[in-house]
């Protein structure tokens, strides 16, 4: 690639970041047209260029696209997400589908098997996943696995427990990218805390409909949110 000269990208950031703010604020709603580059170039106090630039971005983050003639329209209000992001979400949506297929047995197996000494490694578990809450995702999902590793023990399934030990260190990065990808602990340090604490009293008073009901209804809830577009 011949040098060329430097693009003024700061310049083009700047006016990238304006312009879809006030997309994304209704100022041009979806369907509307935007005004042309040299309106746009003097509102801003930049050069058509810098405008032009700006505005193929927008494009391909999904914002606007241009119509041959016509000028640049409004097609939506935010981003559209990038391939990687689209195939992250896939592969978490995967790994939830194989929980839903280990833990949901799991968990009635362990309301109907566990004994004292699994209720006590549950509640130390839980109170784990409380305390990590206030440290940084890697160490909530770790405690969160902890969990549901105990709830997987308690079932006293060797081939079940062996399969979960395999599956763990993947379930691992899937949480950790699901917690950026959802957004999870954004407003709530601690999210799930009272469906987990609603999962190890139904094991411990051996109820096993309602301990594989409530895991079942919680992976289910976050599949649906992974699935919308």
């Amino acid at each position: 690639m011949p040098l060329g000269p430097l693009r003024p990208s700061p310049l083009v950031e700047q006016a990238v970041d304006r312009l879809r703010d006030q997309i994304a604020e209704g100022h041009w709603p979806v369907g509307s047209r935007l005004p042309g580059e040299t309106t746009l170039a003097g509102t801003l106090g930049v050069g058509r260029s810098t405008v032009r630039e700006a505005l193929r971005a927008l494009a391909g983050a999904g914002l606007v696209r241009p119509r041959q003639g016509a000028g640049v329209f409004v097609i939506a209000t935010h981003p559209a997400e990038d391939r990687t992001t689209r195939l992250r979400r896939a592969a978490v949506a995967d790994l939830y589908e194989v929980r839903m297929l280990i833990e949901v047995q799991a968990a009635r197996l362990a309301a109907a098997r566990r004994t004292e000494a699994d209720i006590a490694a549950l509640r130390t578990a839980l109170d784990g996943r409380r305390t990590a809450a206030r440290q940084d995702d890697a160490a909530f999902v770790d405690a969160d696995v902890a969990l549901h590793t105990a709830i997987v023990r308690a079932a006293h399934n060797p081939v079940l427990t062996d399969l979960f030990g395999d599956f763990g260190p993947a379930l691992r990065d899937g949480l950790i990218d699901l917690v950026a990808l959802l957004a999870l602990r954004e407003h709530d340090p601690d999210p799930g805390d009272a469906s987990h604490s609603a999962l190890v009293e139904a094991i411990e008073r051996g109820d096993p409909d309602t301990a594989a009901r409530l895991l079942h209804d919680e992976l289910e809830q976050t599949l649906a949110r992974l699935r919308q577009t």
